[in-house]
């Protein structure tokens, strides 16, 4: 962690105190690299003697630490740290944080009551052991760093982005920093607290102006996928590296668990232990559903250990000023993509409609209390939806849409749309589990038993971009037919095969990639999700001060 402050501290601060952290290739390649030292635990001999000790463990001087290799005569030690890379043509032979973290371990083993005037850094990639003396320099300064480590970690407060930093493209964490995203965001509110105040802010022009400004540094998709398993009586095993899926048929697929992002499970599948410890080890969320598609529960391995997330976000809730502010951007959000949506797929859009939404999307940007929030919402909902008929084309004429009903729903349009903001919210749910929030707990959906508030405040946003889309787009290609709908006196539900073809639908959607309309890079929706939700971190530790919904142009 010290190497790491020295390189980056928001990036320290993220893995020691967050306790946050993602692999990438060079994480994995160090692993491999240091197979050897990490295998056999060392100890220092006190004899008088010539020894090498591997993996030492070692505290003192206020830290702990596991010393690669230990070189030592007597009293006398060297200690030896392997770095999967070639070693660098600079002067000092190695960069700062690789010579910190070895005058770290001097100082501890001084303190044990070793002599240790020098230590070696072993790079592997070109084979070569290069000498870092221990001078006053250099330990003045470790101990400088080792103090301010100590004080930024019990501050809690998280240390700013680096800018523009070359560092960042091979950071695993990019993705949960998002330095390039948090500092064009800063400068934007910087900018709209300069105007004057009779302008609303930024223009149009300005706007276009920021996008496209920063680096992509994360993937624009997760390459790992969900998976799932719909159909009565169907079992789930593990099988060396790869899950084994049954039906009481035969086999049906054998997907490698590396490559699953998360197991959906419909109804009555069963799992067994080994293939459930495997992904709970792995960090594979398990998710529940009955049969008709609720949402039960979930089933995942050591939970996020981001309490200080946590604490500040019931800190947040419990404010209501802070809270309001929150929903007011969400619902917001919401209803400008309902806008959005209506615009592009309405042949027969009425100018007052969209007038409404437009005026709506203003008000509930400036509305003082939950209760008015509400009204708007609701206001907008019945707007967007008695038009929603006209965005099924000839393909979807067939199934007929007077209203939104639930519970159940009445009509297989209503019962697509139930189904698909179940499986939007699991994936939201999942996403702020792994950020650190707790689901439960929201700012606009107040806490209810049972209730995943906030995923469902995170939800509004994208019900319109995503889930009302797939619906649309499923029956106007014809994708769905009467015979995969079961129509009862109590309601309609879909047939197993026709969950399939809209969980096949959900997922075309979700593995689209759009340009970003902030911050202007190519990203699929999948990703989308979990930048938002970063994004909403970075506002409750008051990194940020305003939320930006997506919202698409």
């Amino acid at each position: 962690m010290l190497n790491e402050f020295a390189y980056c501290p928001r990036l320290c601060y993220i893995e020691w105190v967050q306790g946050e952290f993602l692999d990438s290739v060079d994480t994995v390649d160090g692993r491999f690299q240091h197979r050897r030292v990490d295998r056999d635990s060392g100890k220092a001999s006190e004899m008088f003697e010539t020894f090498h000790a591997r993996s030492v463990q070692l505290s003192g001087a206020g830290i702990t630490c596991r010393i690669d290799l230990l070189e030592g005569e007597g009293g006398r030690v060297t200690p030896v740290d392997y770095k999967r890379g070639g070693a660098p043509d600079i002067p000092e032979g190695a960069y700062e944080p690789e010579r910190v973290q070895l005058c770290a371990q001097c100082l501890a083993l001084r303190e044990n009551g070793f002599v240790c005037d020098e230590g070696i850094v072993y790079f592997v990639k070109s084979k070569k052991r290069v000498t870092i003396p221990f001078d006053d320099v250099l330990v003045n300064r470790t101990k400088d760093l080792i103090a301010e480590l100590r004080t930024t970690a019990g501050r809690g407060d998280m240390p700013p982005p680096l800018e523009h930093s070359p560092k960042c493209f091979r950071c695993s964490l990019a993705g949960i920093c998002l330095p390039d995203e948090v500092t064009l965001l800063k400068e934007m509110e910087a900018a709209d607290a300069e105007v004057d105040e009779e302008e609303e802010g930024m223009n149009e022009d300005e706007k276009e102006a920021t996008s496209g400004r920063i680096r992509r540094l994360l993937p624009s998709r997760n390459y790992a996928i969900p998976v799932y398993v719909v159909g009565q009586g169907n079992t789930v095993r593990k099988k060396e590296d790869r899950l084994e899926i049954w039906s009481r048929e035969g086999k049906l697929s054998e997907p490698k668990i590396r490559e699953i992002s998360q197991l959906s499970l419909f109804g009555g599948v069963e799992i067994t232990t080994p293939a459930m410890v495997e992904l709970m080890q792995k960090g594979v969320p398990v998710i529940h559903y009955t049969y008709g598609g609720w949402f039960q529960g979930i089933c995942l391995g050591m939970t996020h250990k981001n309490v200080e997330l946590r604490m500040r976000q019931f800190q947040c809730v419990m404010n209501p000023k802070r809270s309001i502010l929150l929903a007011r951007k969400v619902v917001a959000g919401k209803i400008r993509n309902c806008r959005t949506l209506m615009r592009r797929n309405d042949p027969e859009r009425s100018r007052d409609s969209l007038d409404l939404l437009a005026r709506l999307a203003n008000n509930a940007e400036k509305a003082s209390s939950s209760e008015s929030l509400l009204g708007i919402e609701g206001a907008a909902a019945e707007c967007y939806f008695s038009r929603f008929a006209n965005l099924l084309k000839e393909g979807g004429k067939g199934f007929s849409f007077k209203d939104r009903n639930r519970r159940p729903p009445k009509d297989p349009v209503n019962a697509v749309l139930s189904y698909l903001y179940g499986i939007l919210v699991k994936d939201l749910f999942v996403i702020l589990l792994a950020v650190g929030f707790d689901p439960y707990l929201g700012f606009y959906h107040r806490p209810r038993y049972g209730r995943p508030a906030l995923a469902l405040d995170m939800m509004e946003e994208f019900r319109p971009l995503i889930a009302d889309s797939v619906a649309i787009t499923l029956f106007n290609n014809e994708e769905l037919s009467n015979k995969d709908f079961i129509k009862t006196h109590i309601g309609v539900s879909l047939t197993s095969n026709g969950k399939r073809n809209v969980i096949g639908g959900y997922e075309r959607r979700m593995e689209t990639e759009i340009t970003h309309p902030v911050f202007g890079y190519k990203v699929s929706y999948h990703r989308v999700l979990e930048v938002q939700a970063r994004l909403l971190a970075r506002v409750i530790s008051e990194e940020i001060k305003e939320y930006p919904p997506f919202c698409t142009r």
